[in-house]
C-alpha cells in the first residue's frame, strides 16, 4: 500500500515537474489542443461558400416544388360548371353530347309517353285523343291527388276556373268544361302541362310523366262528371238533383258559376268560345282558325 501511494506521489511531481507543465488560458496544453478548436482557428471563405451554394440549390429545388404543385392544383381534371376547361382543344367545359349515346334515364322510347304528339302524315305535330297506358282507379286517384294540388289554385277542384286565386285578383283560369276544352284531345292537356300555354306555366318540373297522364284522365273524368245525363247513369242507380244533395245554407253551390268581383279579364271574353264562369259552356261551335302554313 505504501509502495502505491509512494508511486503516485512520484506520478504526480513528475507531472508537475514536466516542461510541458506550462498551460493555456482555457486549461488545456497548446500541444494537445482538440481537432474541433484547429478547424474552428482555420479560414472561414470555403465554409461560407458551400453553404453559399446550398442555400441557392435549395431555393432553386423549392421553386420547382412549387410550381410543380401549382401546376396540378389550377389545372385539376375536372369540370367546373359554366367555366372554360384547359383540358380540351375548344376550351369549353360544357361538352356537347356525345353522337349516338343516351344518358342513363333518358331512353325515351315511347316518344308519345314523354311529349304528347307524335308526328302526322304532313309532317307537323298531332294530339292524340289516348292514353300511353291503361287507366284504373289507382291512376284517376293519383290524377285527383295532384289535381288538387297543383291545379285547384287557378282552375278550382271542379275545374271551373274559378280558383282561389281568382278571388284575390289574378285572371281567370281556362273553364275546363267549356266547349272548347271538352273537345280538346286528351294528350292535349299533357302537353300544356308540359310546355306552358298562355300565362299556364309548365308543371314538368313538379309533375313526372306518369303524373301529367293521370292529371289528364282525371281531368276528362271531371268533364264527364259536370256533363252526365240521365242516359250515362247506368240502369238501376238513382240519381239525386244537386239541389238535394246541398245543404239548405249552401244552395248557391247548385247555381251556374258566378265570377268574383276582384276578376280579371285582359280581353274581353268571345262567346263562342266560353271564358271562365259560364254554366254551362255556352257556344256551341266555337271558332278555331288554322294558319294558312298548316293547311
Amino acid at each position: 500500500m505504501k509502495d502505491l501511494l509512494k508511486n503516485r506521489e512520484q506520478g504526480s511531481g513528475n507531472r508537475d515537474q514536466s516542461p510541458r507543465s506550462q498551460r493555456n488560458g482555457v486549461g488545456y496544453l497548446a500541444e494537445e489542443q482538440p481537432q474541433i478548436l484547429r478547424l474552428a482557428s482555420l479560414p472561414q471563405d470555403d465554409s461560407r461558400e458551400r453553404m453559399k451554394r446550398l442555400s441557392v440549390a435549395a431555393g432553386f429545388a423549392a421553386l420547382l416544388l412549387v410550381a410543380g404543385c401549382r401546376q396540378d392544383m389550377q389545372n385539376q381534371p375536372k369540370i367546373i360548371p359554366q367555366r372554360g376547361s384547359e383540358m380540351f382543344a375548344d376550351h369549353r367545359g360544357a361538352r356537347p353530347q356525345v353522337v349516338n349515346t343516351v344518358a342513363r334515364g333518358q331512353l325515351h322510347e315511347d316518344s308519345y309517353f314523354y311529349t304528347g304528339v307524335v308526328q302526322g302524315a304532313n309532317g307537323y305535330r298531332e294530339e292524340r285523343n289516348e292514353m300511353p297506358f291503361p287507366v284504373t282507379v289507382e291512376v284517376l286517384k293519383r290524377g285527383e291527388e295532384r289535381f288538387n294540388i297543383y291545379c285547384t289554385p287557378c282552375h278550382s277542384r271542379v275545374g271551373n276556373g274559378l280558383g282561389a286565386i281568382v278571388d284575390r285578383g289574378y285572371k281567370p283560369a281556362a273553364n275546363l268544361h267549356d266547349q272548347v276544352r271538352t273537345t280538346e284531345p286528351l294528350s292535349h292537356y299533357f302537353y300544356v302541362m308540359t310546355h306552358g300555354y298562355g300565362a299556364m306555366p309548365d308543371y314538368s318540373a313538379q309533375l313526372t310523366p306518369e303524373d301529367r297522364w293521370a292529371v289528364a284522365a282525371y281531368i276528362r273524368a271531371l268533364q264527364l262528371s259536370q256533363a252526365a245525363t240521365a242516359m250515362d247513369v247506368p240502369a238501376g242507380v238513382q240519381v239525386k238533383d244537386l239541389k238535394d244533395l246541398a245543404p239548405k245554407d249552401r244552395q248557391e253551390w247548385a247555381q251556374p258559376w258566378a265570377l268574383p268581383s276582384t276578376a280579371v279579364q285582359a280581353y274581353p271574353p268571345v262567346s263562342k268560345e266560353g271564358y271562365p264562369g259560364m254554366a254551362p259552356a255556352n257556344p256551341a261551335d266555337p271558332a278555331i282558325k288554322i294558319p294558312q302554313s298548316k293547311q
